[in-house]
């Protein structure tokens, strides 16, 4: 049986309807804003990153504060306040700065990757980036054993819960390689263990689409180049030419990393002049 409406009536649930389209709407716009504004900042703070610009790096930070109470992009907006001071304290540590201040900023990162997990449980960035500033703080505090120890035990189950949820993370597969690295053979680490995994990286990575979203976390590639041609320069049985190329690689992606261009790869060609002439 056909029901009657007056017009009168279809009018007020018209009105109904727009009124809930309306507001189910305006909290994807807000969301929409903050992400245009930020994301500029975003973007700012990882050139520094492979800049070397610490300045810049804490401008990023400080920039990001106003919108750390937005509550559909709080745990990204946190997560990049996080790295800005991670990757901060990383590049000070090629320029000489205080101890101390290099454990703040690592301290500070890691209080707001906390908040970004809180925020999101499943947001595994969240806890790559803390894995990595608890390893570098226990690496700092190595002569202190009660300290590394207590730090240590904190990262390990971040660990297990990261392999859990995303074990092909580029960013989780980079930041195994330092445990690898320093972890005897005998216990399932060693120089070899640190390389397969970091060109397992590469090997996802070539698999993967990077999110179009610039607030999620897509960074790694180039960061597993430069960190294979670490080791290769460092291993016990050094590959040079392996070295090299993985550095160059690295550059055609970031022509402008400091680290790269400035530091290691000059290390790397001094190495290979080296072996060029003990082989005369």
């Amino acid at each position: 049986m056909m029901k009657i409406y007056s017009s009168k009536t279809q009018g007020a649930a018209a009105a109904l309807v727009t009124t809930f389209v309306l507001f189910s709407v305006i909290p994807i716009t807000r969301a929409s804003d903050t992400a245009r504004q930020v994301a500029p900042i975003v973007a700012q703070i990882q050139h520094a990153d492979y800049a070397g610009d610490r300045d810049a790096m804490q401008k990023g930070y400080d920039d990001l504060r106003p919108f750390t109470e937005d509550k559909e992009l709080a745990s990204r907006i946190r997560y990049w306040r996080g790295f800005a001071q991670w990757r901060r304290a990383i590049n000070g540590f090629n320029d000489s700065v205080d101890p101390k201040e290099l454990e703040q900023e690592l301290k500070t990162a890691v209080d707001e990757f906390k908040i970004a997990m809180e925020k999101d449980p499943t947001f595994v960035d969240a806890k790559v980036g803390t894995i990595s500033c608890l390893g570098f703080m226990a690496f700092m505090n190595r002569k202190d054993q009660a300290r590394a120890k207590e730090l240590v035990g904190q990262i390990l189950p971040l660990v297990k819960e990261a392999d859990e949820m995303a074990p092909d993370n580029p960013r989780l597969i980079w930041v195994h390689g330092p445990i690898l690295w320093n972890t005897p053979p005998e216990r399932g680490g060693g120089q070899d263990k640190a390389i397969e995994n970091y060109q397992r990286g590469l090997d996802v990575c070539s698999k993967i689409k990077p999110s179009d979203d610039p607030l999620e976390p897509s960074w790694g590639k180039p960061e597993l180049m430069m960190t294979l041609a670490y080791c290769y320069l460092n291993a016990n049985k050094p590959d040079v030419s392996a070295a090299e190329r993985n550095a160059r690689a690295a550059l055609e992606i970031v022509p402008y990393w400091h680290y790269m261009r400035d530091i290691l790869l000059p290390q790397i060609l001094e190495a290979k002049a080296k072996a060029k002439q003990s082989a005369r």
